[in-house]
């Protein structure tokens, strides 16, 4: 099998594609009139898109405000000295509050206690915007402190460790750093699988990982990149998830939750929007430099440390070749069997 063409050839493009396209426009069209809570978006942004997934979960009124991330506009710039999205702002203060990074704006949706609760209910319960609108929560029970723990285990490992390993592979551009850079992504899902099944057999599993569970704050967390994953790195660098019963069927649930797909534009946008990292030509942006400097980013494209999960289970051989094939990665818990995999790059991996 040949690779597309298209994975090797640089348009020129840059962030032409500035609006949601596809369930995403819909569901911008949907929330345009005026809130208490306005989201400043980015369409194309992976972390704008967990906040967004967590509005439209917990059913919490919106508006959407879709910003161009190079003509930045002043009520951005206002809430966000960086014009960083996405941004949060608070209407129903005077003057209007705001907040940016994705994580802690989910932990306000999440934890934000409504005032007008009694005591013994604030005690019992978590009482947040989530919990006033649909009595959904992005987390475990406040009666299951540990189940909480380990959900945020995993998603610490998303937030330090899987997005910084997408985005290295994506701006990659010689052959063996794309190499690297896909073994170094999928060892970072086989991390967060190990972190998924952990909490199946300690807690009986969270989110949409368990049989039956709810969107969860680590599905949401990872889901973005995931997509991304199907798309971008599956056009520019031939890159394939891994495959097996459970991985595939959560991964559906995810893809496929109804407050996920509303969310997400059609492939074009995303094809064309990412081309400017595909072909290393983001150098303007912050995010770039804390990957192309060795940094990784934590949450909205500010700094932070990478912390690269071991290797060391896995023996790896790769050869310049139009197609890489990936044998049995992890194969004693049948996560994914073998699957071949159209890239640059020939990689097998055993178990050590």
């Amino acid at each position: 099998m040949e690779c597309n063409k298209n994975t090797t050839m640089d348009t020129g493009k840059s962030y032409h594609k500035l609006q949601a396209t596809g369930a995403a426009f819909d569901t911008v069209q949907r929330h345009a009139t005026d809130q208490d809570i306005t989201l400043f978006a980015g369409c194309f942004c992976p972390f704008t898109q967990r906040v967004w997934v967590a509005l439209e979960y917990l059913e919490i009124p919106y508006k959407v405000y879709e910003v161009n991330p190079f003509k930045k506009p002043q009520e951005l710039l206002e809430l966000s000295p960086k014009g960083l999205v996405p941004a949060l702002r608070l209407n129903n203060y005077s003057p209007p509050r705001a907040l940016n990074e994705s994580s802690v704006i989910l932990e306000y949706l999440e934890e934000s206690v409504c005032a007008t609760w009694f005591p013994i209910v604030i005690l019992t319960r978590s009482a947040s915007l989530a919990s006033m609108s649909t009595k959904r929560s992005l987390l475990p029970p406040l009666s299951d402190p540990y189940a909480r723990a380990l959900v945020r285990l995993q998603a610490d490992h998303v937030n330090r460790t899987l997005f910084p390993a997408f985005y290295r592979y994506l701006e990659a551009q010689d052959p063996d750093a794309q190499i690297t850079g896909g073994r170094e992504f999928l060892d970072t899902i086989e991390t967060l699988v190990g972190l998924f099944e952990r909490a199946e057999r300690e807690v009986g599993g969270t989110g949409l990982w368990k049989d039956g569970g709810e969107l969860g704050l680590a599905d949401l967390l990872v889901g973005p990149f995931l997509l991304r994953a199907t798309n971008i790195l599956k056009h520019y660098r031939g890159f394939e998830l891994p495959r097996g019963p459970k991985f595939d069927g959560w991964l559906n649930r995810l893809l496929e939750h109804p407050a996920f797909k509303c969310t997400c534009s059609t492939d074009e946008l995303y094809l064309d929007t990412y081309e400017l990292y595909a072909f290393n030509r983001t150098n303007m942006t912050q995010a770039a430099n804390a990957i192309n400097t060795g940094r990784g980013k934590e949450h909205d494209y500010g700094v932070g440390s990478v912390q690269y999960s071991s290797l060391s289970r896995c023996i790896v051989e790769s050869v310049l070749l139009s197609q890489f094939i990936i044998h049995d990665v992890c194969s004693s818990t049948n996560r994914w069997p073998a699957r071949h995999v159209q890239s640059k790059s020939f990689v097998v991996f055993t178990l050590s």
